[in-house]
């Protein structure tokens, strides 16, 4: 990509894990709105996110809702929290087929093997637990050992994201997050001998002090773990709504070039060592059930990233998870000690959400299909909404840009991103997105 085109497309854009994007959400939408969602879900298929919002410590890079916690009292509070919550669910859900699970964080290992045990235990006492499903968890390789092997295996889990972020010990430091490859290496032994056979690995370029050399060190060592996928984020600083990575210096980051070139080399590497790509940031193998639902056009975007689920709607449990339900979106309350307390007096933890209108469900479709796909038959989109493409064409003002700067091709009603555009997708979807202006501070920038 040329450094003209790099420079002017180096602004804050939505991830567009979900569309509208959490910078819409509001408090219009609580607990009322999100129980009487809950039961239109009725008998199909969810995925259950479970959100554990604490870690061992804090990375300075990190921008998830966590924060450190060791005390036992407290994760034994939590876990008692994530089960009220699940019977919560069940009492207007009752009828919800669990379609696969997603453990995320924070870490949640953090609660411990005998908590997650009880809370996993408690999710299949009280729902239809759908045969063959996927149950993930993200783990931090540093902190894992045989007491919860033991217990991820007894669970069911089938899938682990293991959390790398860079091996090079100067940018480790930076980040406040040392892990050797060895510590990796050890705990995907550890899980692959219990059973588990699937595993993600999770980079970032873009981080403070990365060069492209050691970016390329970091990608020798991870490829040779023989993950069946990577996720490689670009790193989203964002200090004004994480306080934590002011601890960064920001004079250290890459600039809009470097990033770019370091999003290439990735690309690069993992290709030639038989990876494809899916969607803007992961990669998997080519048997691998995401590549084969990008292939099926069966891939969806949440705020886990890409995920192969036929089912779109997500019931988020634990503090500041989002569920995705019929009528729209909702979040639990997100600081940890407001969560527990809310669920122990038997209310549901609601904070805030939005009520999707039916642009916005049109025009999530697109973006979803975009950045799943990289292309949409926009004509074939308004018809499944009954809506007119003449004016939804009329109000993407930045799409003419685009498409003039070759990042994007108009064919009759056929949107597509070009294979230069690709990287910067996100701007493409952004012409759609009614709710952005251009400014919003909370959006990192596009590459």
């Amino acid at each position: 990509m040329d450094a003209r085109t790099v420079v002017a497309y180096d602004r804050p854009v939505p991830r567009y894990t979900s569309y509208p994007t959490a910078a819409q959400f509001g408090p219009s939408v609580g607990p009322a709105e999100d129980a009487a969602w809950l039961a239109e879900v009725g008998s199909r298929a969810a995925t259950f996110y479970l959100h554990v919002p604490f870690c061992r410590q804090l990375c300075f890079y990190c921008a998830c809702h966590t924060v450190a916690m060791n005390r036992q009292d407290t994760l034994d509070d939590h876990a008692a929290a994530l089960k009220s919550e699940l019977e919560l669910v069940a009492r207007f859900a009752p009828e919800v087929v669990v379609g696969s699970v997603q453990w995320g964080g924070g870490t949640p290992s953090q609660l411990g093997a005998a908590r997650l045990l009880s809370v996993g235990r408690r999710l299949s006492a009280l729902f239809d637990i759908r045969s063959g499903r996927e149950m993930s968890m993200e783990v931090d390789p540093r902190f894992c050992n045989e007491a919860l092997a033991d217990a991820m295996a007894a669970l069911g889990v089938t899938r682990v994201s293991l959390g790398v972020q860079d091996f090079d010990v100067a940018v480790q430091q930076a980040i406040n997050r040392l892990q050797l490859p060895e510590e990796t290496a050890a705990a995907l032994q550890l899980l692959r001998r219990v059973g588990i056979r699937h595993f993600n690995i999770d980079l970032v370029h873009g981080l403070p002090l990365q060069t492209l050399e050691t970016l390329s060190s970091t990608l020798d060592a991870a490829i040779a773990l023989q993950p069946d996928r990577f996720a490689v984020f670009g790193y989203a600083h964002v200090p004004w709504m994480k306080p934590r990575q002011k601890l960064i210096d920001s004079a250290t980051l890459p600039d809009a070039t470097a990033r770019a070139a370091m999003a290439d080399l990735v690309e690069r590497r993992l290709l030639a060592a038989g990876y494809v790509k899916v969607g803007l940031d992961h990669y998997a193998r080519p048997g691998d059930s995401l590549a084969r639902a990008a292939v099926a056009h069966r891939l969806r975007r949440n705020f886990q990233g890409y995920v192969p689920d036929e089912q779109p709607w997500v019931v988020g449990i634990g503090a500041s998870a989002i569920s995705c339900l019929p009528r729209g979106y909702t979040q639990n309350v997100a600081e940890a000690g407001a969560y527990i307390r809310a669920v122990m007096q038997g209310s549901r933890p609601t904070a805030r959400g939005i009520a999707w209108s039916a642009a916005d469900r049109l025009r999530g479709d697109i973006i979803n299909e975009l950045m799943c796909h990289f292309e949409v038959d926009l004509a074939d989109v308004c018809r499944r909404h009954g809506a007119l493409i003449q004016p939804l064409l009329s109000d993407t003002t930045t799409l003419p840009a685009l498409i003039g700067d070759g990042l994007a091709a108009l064919d009759g009603t056929r949107l597509s991103v070009t294979e230069r555009g690709r990287p910067l997708v996100r701007s493409v979807c952004a012409a759609f997105d009614r709710h952005y202006t251009g400014g919003e501070g909370r959006h990192a920038c596009g590459i």
